[in-house]
């Protein structure tokens, strides 16, 4: 596919091929290397987290959680490290893999590919709301991939269930007392 080529699935779902240069939404706060190395570091922490996590006992489905969150951010990792330097460019025309040229970016300074479009409300706002009346307006805008979905879900199960996870945390603490005073 080419940059912003799409394919309908249904009305409300729609497979559109984006790059993503940045962070979230493809917002670029900071240098792409600075971005990549942040992202790598970020996985190595949570990479340990997951192996605290094993070995202090944490409950089962909070290790699955924060491995979600890695995965996820794992697979958004390879793609800015990688496809820049294994694909040719997509604007105007359909990339191909390993060019006789070199990819379109240095390794590290690759894009993320996006695909998964779902705009669920595509309307125009009705003309009497102020500023804003009579534009086109469509909820849930995002182009998003499986990684960022992977890391979506890990979060919010993560915020779901937080006062769980404190709170049998909290208790253990207090048998591990109990125990300690008897002794």
């Amino acid at each position: 596919m080419m940059i912003g080529e799409s394919i309908r699935v249904t009305d409300w779902f729609y497979i559109l091929f984006v790059e993503n240069p940045g962070m979230a939404f493809g917002i670029e706060l900071f240098n792409k290397m600075f971005l990549t190395l942040f992202r790598i570091v970020a996985v190595i922490v949570i990479g340990y987290g997951i192996f605290y996590t094993i070995k202090k006992g944490y409950k089962f489905s909070f290790t699955v959680a924060v491995a979600l969150i890695f995965a996820g951010a794992l697979g958004n990792i390879i793609d800015c490290v990688f496809y820049g330097v294994l694909f040719s460019s997509s604007v105007g025309q359909v990339a191909t893999f390993l060019p006789e040229g070199g990819g379109y970016a240095p390794l590290f300074y690759g894009k993320v590919v996006d695909m998964l479009y779902f705009p669920l409300i595509d309307t125009t706002l009705p003309s009497w709301i102020p500023w804003i009346g009579g534009n086109s307006f469509t909820f849930f805008d995002p182009v998003f991939n499986i990684a960022d979905s992977v890391i979506c879900i890990g979060v919010f199960y993560i915020l779901l269930f937080q006062r769980k996870y404190l709170m049998d945390s909290a208790k253990e603490e207090e048998l591990n007392k109990e125990e300690q005073s008897v002794l």
